[in-house]
């Protein structure tokens, strides 16, 4: 759970589907601070009283590279144990024993880099903050092969990117989709790749990590909850995703959410709509938009998980009705990212106010 997940618990947040006696929360420890990596030979000398351990392993630790990278460096003949070639990852090396790894120069990027207006909320020689606009694909996939926010940062790095997984490109560690609007944290080396990613697959349960979301969705839920399903691939539409009760089919998900401010009355005297602070404790695929539909309070503007309640705008006065519905992004945005360093041990934490589209939303609801 993120810190302020963990502070917001400790309030009194009451969970769906969560056990009330649950057991505490482990303590957050601080992740391992790697050293970045540099082209070249490197030579290791196993210390005495080392315990044996896989050589994928001791050189992943000691070289500050991917398990994976590791790997197509034995398959390339790059890795030599006392002074003999191999490719077995899994030979054990114990004590005494010499260890060189040559790491070659990355090669060039594919995708090519694209003058794409960034804007850029921190950035060092080992990763960069993006504050991502709406519209902007994050990975080139089918339907979308350039104009990505990969391109966008294989230009702007250029040659301080030192490569992820032997090529100059950007490390994905999370993503946030195409209509949603905010931060997000890409590696620019091996070391802080491989950082970021056990940050990211930790998911702040005991590592440093904070994601915060604001999303404007229809009615308002109780003040703050936790809401705890699987979700898996919906089973007739493939881009979408479902709540399930089978393990088998989906995968933990767990959204904390506040009420921040509500908007409007109905006729029952129930808030038209409100402004909502989520914070994730996985991070899976379309999560606070599943979650929040799932409850019965979809994001303004989802027009996947939403679209059930476009009556809604029929009951808005007649002078806002055309704003809603022209509004065709679902109503989220990444606000808050806060982080240790995966090379420097820094604890950053980032904040992006609303971009002008939902701030209009939030200035036009407030007539409500």
């Amino acid at each position: 759970m993120n810190q302020h997940a963990k502070r917001r618990a400790q309030q009194g947040i009451q969970g769906l589907d969560t056990a009330p006696d649950a057991a505490p929360a482990p303590p957050v420890v601080k992740p391992p601070v790697r050293e970045p990596v540099a082209p070249g030979l490197q030579e290791f000398v196993i210390p005495e009283g080392h315990t044996p351990e896989r050589l994928d392993k001791f050189l992943s630790n000691a070289a500050g590279l991917s398990r994976a990278r590791i790997k197509a460096l034995l398959d390339d003949g790059q890795v030599a144990l006392d002074g003999k070639r191999t490719d077995d990852a899994s030979s054990k090396v114990r004590a005494g024993q010499k260890i060189s790894i040559e790491v070659p120069q990355p090669a060039a990027a594919e995708p090519l880099g694209e003058n794409i207006p960034l804007s850029i909320a921190y950035e060092d020689e080992h990763l960069v903050v993006v504050d991502k606009p709406a519209g902007l694909v994050v990975h080139p996939s089918a339907g979308h092969e350039t104009g990505t926010l990969v391109n966008a940062l294989i230009a702007h790095c250029g040659a301080s990117l030192s490569g992820i997984g032997g090529v100059l490109r950007p490390g994905i560690v999370h993503r946030i989709d195409k209509d949603t609007s905010g931060l997000l944290v890409v590696a620019k080396s091996d070391a802080a790749h491989q950082g970021l990613s056990a940050l990211f697959a930790d998911h702040g349960r005991t590592m440093s990590l904070t994601r915060e979301y604001l999303a404007f969705v229809w009615g308002a839920p109780r003040h703050r909850g936790t809401i705890q399903t699987f979700l898996g691939r919906h089973q007739y539409n493939r881009e979408r995703q479902m709540v399930t009760q089978d393990e088998e089919r989906g995968r933990l998900a767990i959204t904390h959410y506040e009420l921040e401010l509500p908007f409007g009355k109905e006729r029952d005297g129930k808030p038209m709509a409100s402004l909502v602070r989520c914070a994730l404790e996985t991070g899976r695929t379309h999560q606070i938009r599943v979650h929040m539909a799932h409850i019965g309070h979809p994001l303004i503007g989802d027009q996947t998980y939403g679209s059930g309640f476009k009556t809604k705008i029929g009951l808005l006065p007649p002078k806002l009705q055309d704003f809603f519905r022209a509004f065709s992004r679902q109503a989220l945005h990444a606000a808050t990212l806060g982080f240790q360093h995966p090379v420097t041990g820094e604890e950053l934490m980032f904040e992006s106010e609303l971009p002008k589209d939902l701030k209009k939303l939030k200035a036009t609801l407030e007539k409500l």
